[in-house]
């Protein structure tokens, strides 16, 4: 399931919100491909893969014809993987506007990725060929609303592009949810758009909204998701929530990937063996040799 993380409004958590989702999602035994098709390359310097270690980007898969699985990079993080970005992406779109079935490169990159449970795609600030590109080859548009005045602003623009792509180059996409960013619960201005954006769009806004938080804004500078650099602040907490959130959306228990053992039908009482009381012994659990660091999701209360 592909996922195009899109708003042309710079600034409103697009990266930390691609970043963070597709780690807490990571975490939950998901396998995870996170595509950033953004020049600035935040989200590949923000799951820690340094722009000079890069022998070949997205870019070379758009244009150069490069296969994908020869540019994806492990992150580190077990079930997390990227298809890295540098500031090469920028001359992209330049070069894409002569190309034959130029709308449709990503998806015809994507198609040959491998397998994943989701997808998700860092679109740039722009409603240009790249963006574009990520709302062809997606499934869903997920959609960052910073709460500040200028929320709506230029939403109603991306809705229509939705709908335009929708009926010329992917029929099958839609509005898979919106997402309520930097959050400060001292103003009523927060609180305010949160409501009038509610109102506007129902169910389709996630009932987890993120706040403004410091280790939301550090963790990029140490190339770590929020809720690796610091897992009890309220900033990744709030991203574990919207994954979980995100998870029973998409992934409800008749369709997981993992199946559910038949039940067993009751023994008569007779038969029924005597119930143990007493504790259970302990056991350790024998040494592991996991190459990748599995990220810890903790649900406590924590720091900002």
């Amino acid at each position: 399931m592909r996922f195009a993380i899109a708003n042309q409004k710079g600034g409103v958590g697009k990266t930390t919100t691609a970043i963070n989702l597709a780690a807490a999602l990571a975490a939950l035994g998901r396998r995870v491909l996170l595509v950033d098709l953004d020049p600035q390359a935040n989200a590949t310097t923000g799951v820690g893969i340094e722009h000079r270690e890069l022998e070949r980007t997205v870019y070379d898969s758009l244009v150069g014809d490069t296969p994908p699985r020869s540019v994806i990079k492990q992150t580190g993080y077990v079930n997390l993987d990227i298809l890295p970005s540098t500031i090469d992406l920028a001359g992209a779109e330049l070069e894409l506007v002569s190309a034959i079935a130029r709308e449709t490169k990503l998806r015809r990159v994507l198609d040959e990725a491998g397998s994943y449970d989701v997808v998700f795609i860092d679109c740039p600030p722009s409603l240009g060929l790249l963006t574009v590109n990520a709302m062809t080859a997606a499934d869903r548009v997920l959609v960052p609303i910073q709460c500040e005045y200028y929320a709506l602003e230029g939403l109603g623009q991306l809705l229509r592009n939705v709908d335009l792509i929708r009926s010329g180059l992917n029929p099958s996409l839609t509005v898979g949810g919106i997402i309520l960013t930097m959050y400060d619960a001292r103003t009523k201005l927060s609180e305010e758009v949160a409501r009038e954006v509610r109102t506007h769009f129902g169910d389709q806004v996630f009932s987890t909204i993120v706040p403004r938080s410091v280790r939301l804004s550090e963790a990029p500078s140490y190339g770590q998701p929020a809720i690796v650099y610091d897992a009890s602040s309220r900033g990744a907490k709030a991203y574990v929530w919207l994954a979980e959130e995100f998870d029973r959306r998409y992934f409800p228990p008749e369709v997981t990937t993992q199946s559910e053992p038949e039940p067993r039908p009751a023994e008569p009482p007779e038969a029924q063996p005597e119930v143990q009381t007493g504790p259970e012994p302990e056991t350790q659990p024998e040494g592991s040799t996991e190459p990748q660091p599995v990220i810890a999701i903790d649900h406590g209360e924590g720091a900002a």
